[in-house]
């Protein structure tokens, strides 16, 4: 039985995350939120309706096809509603999002398998993932960012998994990888952070290679905080095989420029082809003006464009979530509220509330994390140095870089480039821009309670495991306005512990 924990975990996390994305699916019997866009494109596509698109078209292609599935499986045919354009039980466009979603834990747990090999920070990550919130909306009405998020991380596990293989499965891996970049990007262009993620650690171990002065391998290492005090064990033991982010400068530029650059683009530009074909007013060229335009004309992000408007420093420490539907009722006795404005103030007893924010603990405890390993990058890189007045490579190379460190460098380096490129964007933007760069956190603070679960000190296993559960407690806490559950006014307010989360 121990020897198959893994196994049994995973399956567990990945029954949680279909029970909690499935249960109650078809409630609130409208279009939430964005809903009245992707929906309705959706279904567009089905009935042969010609519209302007702001987002590249295949997480609507995905909802058509759930839509299309949907229309002939009876057991889900309970209410329906015309908002979408045709008859369509709510079920109907939003099993397809329920069922892609329950995978992310999973795909985010198999990238921390990947660069490590250790189950238990594997398992963490995907338990930590399955317990955010927003994932969880974002997942249970037909929205488009857990697309985006997907494919990008399948882009980047079957990148691991081609530097695991030899040459000639090495190639067909490369091959998918480059299908999932493009399918990231032909979902949302913001898809492409992922690819420019990928791009800068490759950069990077080129980099290391270029100044190293022998191989470089994995040893027992330790990280030493402030102080100096050993705290960390960083590698449990030397590894016989490299694991793949040792192995980025086995891809050439060539190969990096074919797999990864023209495979992604050519599936960016057939992802095209349906909606063109079906809206002939723009050619491939000019419809794309047209959505450069659209996003640039959205205006400032402020509060005055849109009340949910957040800039992109506000995301990490989460101070402005946004409500995707909220409605009172006199009783819990009352058909769901569906349409039409909120009771006046005291009048509603039981509030309705679906709030597209994570889980704070979760969230606040997995920046710290990035800060962490921020320090463990500065202590190791930056600050011999200054120290040496030398390019400090030659020297870790000599004594090797652990996997941690690589670990470090992949999940900084990505969360930065998922997050920085947001700093110049003046138009309206939400909290939900941040999905792409959340994976990094989850993956981050599973590090960090693995760390402190493998340490030598009584001290920080407890840590770990009290950090565990406090995230575990606090989502189950948040979990009825991540679900739309009815409350009472008191334990609403409860949950809404700042003012800029009404």
């Amino acid at each position: 039985m121990m020897k198959k924990w893994f196994s049994l975990g995973m399956a567990i996390v990945f029954i949680l995350s279909v029970a909690l994305r499935f249960w109650g699916l078809g409630r609130f019997n409208t279009l939430v939120f964005d809903e009245v866009y992707f929906a309705k494109f959706g279904n567009n596509y089905l009935t042969g309706t010609p519209f302007f698109n702001a987002h590249p078209p295949l997480s609507q292609y995905i909802i058509g096809i759930g839509i299309w599935i949907g229309k002939r499986i009876p057991f889900w045919k309970g209410e329906v509603n015309g908002l979408a354009g045709s008859l369509l039980s709510p079920w109907s466009y939003r099993w397809m999002n329920a069922l892609t979603g329950s995978f992310i834990p999973l795909v985010v747990a198999a990238i921390a398998y990947q660069i490590s090999h250790r189950k238990t920070f594997a398992f963490l990550a995907g338990l930590f993932t399955a317990c955010d919130g927003i994932f969880l909306v974002e997942s249970r009405y037909a929205l488009n960012n857990i697309y985006i998020v997907i494919f990008g991380l399948l882009g980047q596990w079957f990148l691991f998994l081609a530097l695991e293989n030899n040459s000639k499965k090495r190639s067909l891996w490369l091959i998918i990888s480059g299908i999932f970049f493009g399918a990231s990007a032909g979902t949302k262009w913001n898809g492409l952070w992922y690819l420019l993620g990928t791009y800068a650690i490759w950069s990077v171990a080129w980099i290391v290679k270029y100044f190293a002065t022998d191989e470089v391998t994995d040893v027992t290492d330790e990280v030493s905080v402030g102080s100096g005090n050993k705290i960390f064990v960083v590698s449990e033991k030397p590894f016989s095989v490299k694991l793949p982010l040792q192995n980025l400068t086995q891809i050439n530029i060539f190969q990096l420029l074919f797999y990864l650059g023209i495979i992604p683009a050519f599936v960016y530009s057939i992802i095209w082809i349906p909606h063109l074909q079906l809206d002939r007013r723009f050619g491939f060229i000019e419809v794309h003006k047209r959505i450069l335009y659209f996003h640039q004309n959205l205006g400032g992000n402020t509060p005055d464009i849109h009340p949910y408007c957040a800039a992109w420093y506000k995301w990490p420490l989460m101070t402005r979530p946004m409500a995707y539907f909220y409605q009172t009722a006199t009783s819990i006795n009352e058909p769901l509220p569906i349409m039409g404005p909120p009771l006046p103030n005291g009048v509603g007893k039981i509030i309705y509330d679906v709030h597209a924010m994570g889980n704070p603990f979760l969230w606040w405890f997995g920046v710290a994390a990035l800060l962490l390993l921020l320090v463990m990058l500065t202590q190791k890189i930056f600050i011999p140095w200054v120290q040496y007045k030398r390019f400090p490579i030659q020297s870790l190379t000599t004594t090797s870089l652990t996997i941690d460190i690589w670990i470090g460098l992949y999940l900084v380096i990505n969360y930065s480039t998922n997050l920085l490129p947001w700093v110049r964007v003046n138009r309206c933007v939400f909290i939900y821009h941040y999905m792409t760069a959340l994976p990094f956190v989850f993956l981050a603070i599973a590090w960090l309670v693995d760390q402190s679960l493998r340490s030598y000190y009584k001290e920080l296993r407890i840590v770990g495991v009290t950090i565990t559960f406090v995230i575990l407690g606090a989502f189950i806490f948040w979990l009825p306005i991540y679900l739309g559950l009815p409350l009472t006014s008191d334990s609403y307010k409860l949950r809404m512990w700042f003012t800029s989360w009404i």
